[in-house]
């Protein structure tokens, strides 16, 4: 059974989607009184996102939250792309982005560490493989608290 966050991801993922956008993360930031629904997003076919990308997604997200309000209260919407240093939420994040290096922050202690940088393996049994010069780490998506990339310069 789905949890309303869920739900709510689900759906602004389907309007994302209509406009040939695909959602990378949605979330609810507070500071003080004041809310932000911040959205992060990319292009389906790989391409850069535009500035006529955010506001389209932005216009489409608009109209679905007016009718359905499912935020309690006043909020800002804030839509942008996700970057060069996206977050990594899925399974298929972690294997898609194989090569590349990122960082994992973990719920608890993994061998010693919270934190790990290296260069992804891909995944091993349904689990993400992190690997860099101390070693190989093999990790339930359940055991990682936030992840992203890490841009190589």
């Amino acid at each position: 059974m789905m949890n309303v966050e869920e739900r709510l991801d689900q759906e602004i993922a389907r309007q994302v989607g209509t406009v040939g956008c695909a959602l990378v993360d949605a979330r609810m930031l507070r500071s003080g009184r004041a809310i932000t629904l911040q959205i992060l997003i990319e292009k389906e076919d790989g391409a850069s996102v535009t500035i006529e990308d955010c506001a389209t997604v932005s216009r489409q997200l608009s109209v679905w939250l007016d009718v359905a309000n499912p935020i309690n209260g006043a909020y800002r919407l804030e839509v942008s792309s996700a970057g060069l240093d996206r977050p990594l939420k899925t399974l298929k994040d972690y294997e898609r982005f194989q090569g590349e290096h990122a960082e994992v922050h973990l719920h608890g202690l993994h061998q010693g560490r919270r934190r790990l940088l290296g260069v992804l393996q891909g995944l091993e049994d349904q689990k993400v493989v992190i690997e860099n010069s101390e070693g190989r780490w093999t990790l339930a998506l359940d055991e990682i608290h936030k992840a992203k990339l890490v841009p190589q310069w």
